[in-house]
C-alpha cells in the first residue's frame, strides 16, 4: 500500500460505501475505515477496507455523535487527518446537523443545515428550483392530516407519482407495504396510500407529481463536486439504462451510460453555485417527451450509489475530496470540467443489459460500448483481491436473472 497522509472514514456498508472505498484505494492506495450498523455483502470480505466497525443504533442521533467521536479517538495514534464520508441521506443529515461536534476530529465537505433542508424537504426544494430556472414536473403538495378530498379537486391527470416530502422522517415511521415511491392511477388509490402513511404516524408533506411517461431510459443523472469555496469543479451527465425494480428500491440505478448536454449541465452547475452549495451533489432528472424538457426530480446532498461512473470517467470522487480537504488544492474560477468521456456504468451482468435495455438507439449504444470494452463495474475493482468476495459476486450475478425476470414495475420514475 502506498504512503498516504490521511485516513478515510466511510459511514455505511452498502454499494455506495464500497465504490467510495474503491475510489480512495485506486487514487491513493489507502484502505478506508468503515463504520456501519449492519454487515452487507458489498463491503464484506473486501481486501481494500482496513476494518469495519459495527455500531448498534448508529442511525440514532444520540448514538451517532458519541460513536464517531470515540472512533476518531481510537485512531488518534495514527496522527493523520480523518476524512469523513457519509453514504446515505440519513448519515449525511446526522453529519451536517452535528457538524460543530465533529469538525474538530474530522474533515468533510457538506452544505449547511439550512441548505440541506431547502433541498431535501421537497416542498421547499421545488419552488427554489423553479426560482432558479430549473424545470420540474407538475407538482402538488399535500400536508398529511389535511382533507384528502382537496387532492381530487387539484389533480386532473393520472397516473401520478407520490413520495414523501421528508424521506428521513418517512422512514422513521415504518409500516407494512411501505414504498420509496408510489405510482397511482386514480383518486381512490391516492386516498388509500395517504391514509396508510397517515396511520404510520408520519406528519410531513407528501409530494404528488404528474407521472412523466417513459421507461428507465427517460431518467437522467448528473454528478457535481463543488469545493469548499462554493465553486463547481466538475459536472457530468448520464442516461439511466436500468434501475432496481423492487418496490422498496425504485430510484436505485443499476446501469448508466454517459452522455453530454452542455445546456443542462450548465443549468445544474449554476443553480448549485447560486445557492451556495458545497460538496458532492447528485441530481435525478427525467426527460419529458411531451414538451422535450429535462425536469429535475430531486438533488441528493451526497454521491449516489451509481455516482461512481464519474470516477470511471476520470473524475475520481474521492480525489476531489482529498485534494480540497487534505491538500488544499482547488480548480481556479472558470475551470469547471464539463465531463465528456464514454463510459457504461453497471452493477448488473452484461446479459441483463442486453436483454432489458430495448429502447431504439440506446440498445445499439449499449452493444457498441460492450464491443469497445467501455463497460465499468466498481464491484469488480481489480485492486480488491478477496476470493471470498468474488464468490459472493458470482452468486449475486446469478440472482439478478431472477430478480429482473420477476420485476413488475419497469417504467416508474
Amino acid at each position: 500500500m502506498a504512503d498516504h497522509d490521511f485516513l478515510p472514514v466511510i459511514i455505511g456498508t452498502d454499494l455506495n460505501a464500497y465504490h467510495m472505498a474503491a475510489s480512495f484505494h485506486e487514487a491513493y492506495g489507502v484502505k478506508p475505515q468503515v463504520v456501519g450498523k449492519v454487515q452487507l455483502g458489498f463491503t464484506h470480505y473486501s481486501s481494500i477496507i482496513a476494518s469495519t466497525t459495527f455500531v448498534e443504533d448508529l442511525d440514532r442521533p444520540e448514538v451517532f455523535v458519541p460513536a464517531l467521536r470515540d472512533y476518531a479517538q481510537s485512531l488518534h495514534h495514527q496522527q493523520l487527518p480523518l476524512l469523513l464520508v457519509g453514504t446515505s441521506d440519513h448519515y449525511v443529515r446526522l453529519i451536517i446537523e452535528n457538524a460543530d461536534q465533529l469538525k474538530d476530529l474530522y474533515r468533510f465537505n457538506y452544505p449547511t443545515e439550512e441548505l440541506l433542508n431547502a433541498l431535501h424537504v421537497k416542498d421547499a426544494f421545488y419552488p427554489l428550483a423553479q426560482q432558479h430556472g430549473l424545470q420540474i414536473p407538475e407538482t402538488h403538495i399535500h400536508h398529511v392530516g389535511a382533507p384528502v378530498h382537496e387532492l381530487e379537486e387539484t389533480i386532473t391527470r393520472y397516473p401520478v407519482i407520490l413520495k414523501p416530502g421528508n424521506s428521513v422522517e418517512y422512514y422513521r415511521n415504518k409500516f407494512p407495504g411501505q414504498e420509496k415511491v408510489y405510482r397511482l392511477n386514480s383518486a381512490a388509490e391516492v386516498a388509500g396510500v395517504v391514509a396508510r402513511i397517515s396511520d404510520s404516524g408520519y406528519r410531513g408533506t407528501l409530494i404528488i407529481q404528474d407521472f412523466i411517461p417513459g421507461d428507465d431510459t427517460f431518467i437522467w443523472d448528473s454528478v457535481l463536486y463543488l469545493n469548499t469555496a462554493g465553486r463547481a469543479e466538475f459536472v457530468n451527465f448520464g442516461q439511466v439504462l436500468l434501475q432496481e425494480h423492487e418496490a422498496s428500491a425504485i430510484g436505485n440505478y443499476t446501469a448508466i451510460i454517459s452522455r453530454f448536454n452542455r445546456e443542462v449541465m450548465t443549468q445544474l452547475k449554476e443553480f448549485l453555485e447560486a445557492i451556495g452549495y458545497t460538496g458532492i451533489a447528485n441530481f435525478d432528472i427525467k426527460y419529458d417527451s411531451r414538451d422535450q424538457a429535462f425536469k429535475v426530480l430531486e438533488v441528493n446532498v451526497r454521491q449516489g450509489r451509481s455516482s461512481w461512473y464519474a470516477t470511471a470517467q476520470g473524475h475520481n470522487l474521492a480525489g476531489y475530496l482529498v485534494e480540497d480537504l487534505i491538500h488544499g488544492k482547488q480548480r481556479e474560477p472558470g475551470e469547471c470540467a464539463y465531463v465528456d468521456k464514454d463510459v457504461l456504468f453497471t452493477v448488473v451482468p452484461q446479459y441483463i443489459l442486453r436483454k432489458y435495455v430495448t429502447a431504439p438507439g440506446v440498445r445499439e449504444d449499449v452493444a457498441r460500448m460492450i464491443r469497445q470494452k467501455k463497460v465499468k463495474n466498481p464491484l469488480y475493482y481489480s485492486g480488491d483481491t478477496s476470493l471470498l468476495r468474488r464468490a459472493w459476486l458470482a452468486v449475486r450475478a446469478v440472482r439478478y436473472r431472477k430478480k429482473y425476470a420477476n420485476a413488475t414495475w419497469a417504467d416508474a420514475s
